[in-house]
C-alpha cells in the first residue's frame, strides 16, 4: 500500500518511541477492546469508534516516531476505517473522546460518506485543543492511491517512520518503499511543543501495531 500511511503514522537529540519497552499494564487503554499478543498491540473491537490507547512518552524538541501497523478487519459494512497516532499529548483524556487534551492528531481514513473532509481514501491532520476540540490542520486527498486498497493489499504490514521538530513543526514522513523519499508539511504551531504522552488510535476497524 506504497504511500497510504504517509501521512497516517523528544529532546534535543532523536528519540524512537519505545511500545514495548514500557511494561503493557504502563499503558492507559482508554476506549476499544485492546490486547498485546505476541510482540502486537490489537485493538480488535471492530464497531469502535476513537477508540484509543494512551502510552507515557516524554516529547520535547525533535522526536522521530517509528512503528507498523496493520489492518485485521472492519471497516467493510460502512466502508469507514481509519488510524492514526496522537502526537505531543499533555494530559489525555480518561475515557472515550473526540479530542486528547493538548495535541496533534496525524489521521489517515477511508470513508465513502465522509462529511466536512474529504470523501473516500484521505489523510487529516487534526489540532486537539481540549478532550471535546480539535481544529483540522490540513486535509488531503489521497484517492489517488485508493486503486491500492485490495484484498492482498490488506495483508501488508505498513513502516511508519516520521520525525517531528516540535521547535518549528515541521513533520517529515519517509516512503515505506523507498527510504530516500520524504514528504513534509509543518503542523503550524506558534510556540515550542511539549507532551507527556503519544496515542494510537482506530476508528470503526480492527487494527495492530508493532515495532
Amino acid at each position: 500500500m506504497k504511500k497510504l500511511v504517509l501521512i497516517a503514522v523528544f529532546l534535543s537529540a532523536v528519540m524512537i518511541l519505545p511500545l514495548y519497552s514500557l511494561s503493557p499494564s504502563d499503558f492507559h487503554y482508554a476506549y476499544g477492546q485492546w490486547s498485546v499478543v505476541g510482540d502486537r498491540l490489537v485493538q480488535s473491537d471492530v464497531k469502535a469508534g476513537m477508540a484509543r490507547v494512551d502510552i507515557p512518552f516524554p516529547q520535547a524538541g525533535i522526536v522521530t516516531y517509528q512503528f507498523n501497523v496493520k489492518y485485521l478487519k472492519g471497516g467493510m459494512d460502512d466502508m469507514h476505517a481509519g488510524f492514526g497516532i496522537h502526537i505531543f499529548v499533555d494530559k489525555p483524556a480518561k475515557g472515550k473522546a473526540w479530542g486528547n487534551g493538548r495535541s496533534y492528531l496525524l489521521w489517515l481514513n477511508y470513508d465513502e460518506n465522509a462529511k466536512n473532509i474529504t470523501k473516500g481514501l484521505s489523510a487529516q491532520v487534526y489540532k486537539s485543543l481540549t478532550n471535546s476540540k480539535m481544529e483540522l490542520v490540513a486535509d488531503i486527498d489521497l484517492n489517488k492511491y485508493a486503486y491500492l486498497l485490495t484484498a492482498e493489499n490488506m495483508d501488508v504490514v505498513l513502516p511508519v517512520k516520521m520525525t517531528v521538530n516540535g521547535f518549528n513543526g515541521d513533520v517529515k514522513i519517509y516512503d515505506p518503499t523507498d527510504p530516500t523519499w520524504v514528504y513534509v508539511f509543518n503542523l503550524g504551531n506558534t510556540a515550542p511543543l511539549h507532551g507527556s504522552y503519544i496515542s494510537l488510535r482506530t476508528n470503526s476497524a480492527s487494527f495492530s501495531f508493532g515495532m
